[in-house]
């Protein structure tokens, strides 16, 4: 029986994440005792239920029990259980926002999300180390996080099935938490000294055309591309199916956009699974 454990913090998405295992076909637990996910298992494998493949959520609502899911995952490994750990998590900034929106209190702290979300965090470091999949849900729509879940999971997944996220950003908001490389775009001549450019982004064909036109553009994105092209075997044979490649300008308008589309473009051509994220549009 395949058994998938998801986990991790508060407001990162793991409801979302039950949704897109239910339509994967697993047999989805909410908040269950990680105690009872062995009896469970051996219920099903014992009768005739037809289940082959179920997921549970163990996260910080259940207090004492989640200090039992070490023991629990021990069990199952002894038992010759295939189980793998996703694990959710996002940027400070945007749970913040999450818990907002939603007004809600955060379970670790009734009283201060920040420092519910800080708590947390040192909380489940351990179980994040053990983690299968680790998916930062920041910058992802549902859609988003459904393929980013349907990729990882998926269990002939190849380097066909190598997810490349392309993220542009502006040095002057902070490095993107979740980038693998970082690579600054700040060198390239710069649309917003031009009047009829400065107000126009990197998704606009003007300001794309005057960026890439610079053969310094060009030598950038080639290489870039290339480079991910020759380690992606290396990234797979270590057990990593994803790749985020974060390009900064100084605002994360002009030029950090623009090369982050035309690098998606190669990537594409190249038949390579992409998403384009632009942090600070």
């Amino acid at each position: 029986m395949e058994v998938i454990i998801i986990t991790g913090l508060s407001g990162a998405g793991k409801s979302q994440a039950v949704n897109c295992m239910e339509d994967l076909g697993y047999y989805c637990i909410d908040n269950m005792p990680p105690r009872l996910i062995r009896e469970f298992i051996s219920l099903v494998e014992s009768g005739t239920s037809g289940i082959d493949k179920a997921a549970f959520v163990v996260d910080i609502r259940q207090g004492s029990f989640f200090e039992d899911l070490k023991e629990t995952l021990d069990n199952l490994k002894k038992s010759g259980t295939d189980y793998r750990i996703l694990f959710l998590e996002a940027s400070d900034r945007v749970l913040l926002r999450r818990y907002k929106e939603t007004r809600r209190s955060h379970p670790m702290d009734k009283t201060s999300i920040q420092k519910g979300i800080q708590s947390e965090r040192e909380k489940l470091a351990e179980i994040r180390k053990q983690a299968s999949f680790i998916i930062d849900t920041s910058n992802f729509k549902t859609a988003d996080l459904n393929a980013e879940i349907k990729q990882r999971l998926n269990p002939g997944e190849r380097e066909e099935n190598f997810t490349i996220t392309v993220e542009s950003f502006g040095f002057k908001h902070g490095v993107p938490q979740e980038a693998d490389w970082v690579l600054d775009a700040r060198f390239l001549p710069n649309p917003f000294y031009l009047n009829s450019l400065k107000k126009l982004t990197g998704n606009n064909r003007k300001v794309r055309d005057y960026v890439m036109k610079s053969p310094l553009a060009k030598n950038f994105v080639g290489r870039i591309v290339g480079l991910a092209v020759d380690t992606i075997p290396g990234y797979i044979k270590e057990g990593k199916y994803s790749l985020v490649v974060a390009i900064g300008c100084t605002g994360g308008q002009h030029r950090s956009v623009a090369c982050a589309n035309e690098i998606a473009d190669h990537f594409r051509e190249l038949g390579k699974h992409v998403v384009v994220i632009h942090r600070d549009l």
